[in-house]
């Protein structure tokens, strides 16, 4: 058993409700932690609205590609269609980090190639494991997140 770390995040439609079915179907099973919910400004350069983002700490046997297949499982039960790079989206799923396993299988790298680089992955990824990240990565991260509360208390 290790821990393994997944975003979720949605800008379009019942945000709280694509998260929620989300993390059923990453989690399958498996005993889990969420982090609370941040609203964030999107990156990327496309005009659409905030997204709603929080990040899923699983205890798994699971490996990387049976992650992968999860959060591409829930993307597709939410509807996502991958028509804009960085564009909007019902529900997007990323594996961040598993144990501490490095992949480069270009389908699934481990950890996330730009995990440290973004604040809406990097805040409640602290939240979740405070000792993971280092104070200066916290404050190089970009775009701005506010803490929103529990996906519980957004249902």
């Amino acid at each position: 058993m290790r821990r393994a770390y997944l975003s979720l995040g949605s800008n379009i439609g019942a945000r709280a409700a694509h998260l929620a079915r989300g993390v059923e179907i990453v989690a399958q099973g498996d005993t889990y932690r969420l982090s609370q919910v941040y609203e964030t400004e999107p990156l990327g350069g496309v005009a659409q609205d905030n997204f709603w983002n929080l990040v899923i700490e699983l205890v798994t046997e699971a490996t990387p590609r049976e992650l992968l297949e999860r959060a591409r499982e829930a993307e597709r039960a939410a509807g996502r269609v991958r028509d804009v790079r960085w564009g909007p989206r019902t529900l997007d799923v990323d594996v961040l980090l598993v144990g501490d396993e490095v992949s480069d299988d270009p389908d699934v790298l481990i950890p996330h190639p730009r995990l440290f680089e973004r604040s809406f992955v990097m805040v409640p990824l602290a939240e979740l494991a405070p000792g993971l990240l280092s104070p200066g990565q916290l404050e190089r991260g970009v775009g701005r997140v506010v803490a929103l509360g529990t996906l519980e208390s957004l249902r």
